[in-house]
């Protein structure tokens, strides 16, 4: 449940609209939380930015996959729905079964996989 709403986007001040188009503009995505974020254009810009550039400094310091190997395990721990969702548990499990067994991976997983990605990506992805 959530007590305070999601910031209208269609009724938003300008500060706000900036905010978000400088924000999709870096390649990011908007969630709830961010969404909610967005009542305080600082708050927004705090978290958001200061998230992000932390999350180099560490890639910087010990490389990003032993960071988004760390980020995931602090994201499962805690059950943070966001977190895991960005480090995609559904990834990790299609690239278990297909290593388990390529040819019989479980319908229901697959199907989630097709609603997630387009072809072209599933490719890429059984590819590697």
């Amino acid at each position: 449940m959530s007590y305070i709403s999601k910031i209208d986007l269609s009724t938003a001040p300008q500060e706000v609209r900036a905010a978000v188009d400088n924000h999709l503009a870096q390649g990011y995505q908007l969630t709830n939380e961010k969404l909610t974020l967005l009542h305080n254009v600082t708050a927004f810009h705090t978290l958001e930015e200061s998230s992000y550039e932390l999350d180099r400094e560490l890639q910087r310091l010990i490389g990003k996959r032993a960071a988004d190997f760390y980020e995931y395990a602090i994201s499962l721990q805690n059950d943070c729905l966001v977190c895991s969702a960005y480090f995609s548990r559904l990834l990790i499990e299609y690239g278990r079964a297909i290593a388990r067994d390529p040819k019989h991976v479980p319908e229901d997983l697959m199907r989630l996989m097709q609603q997630t990605f387009t072809e072209e990506q599933l490719v890429v992805i059984t590819t590697m």
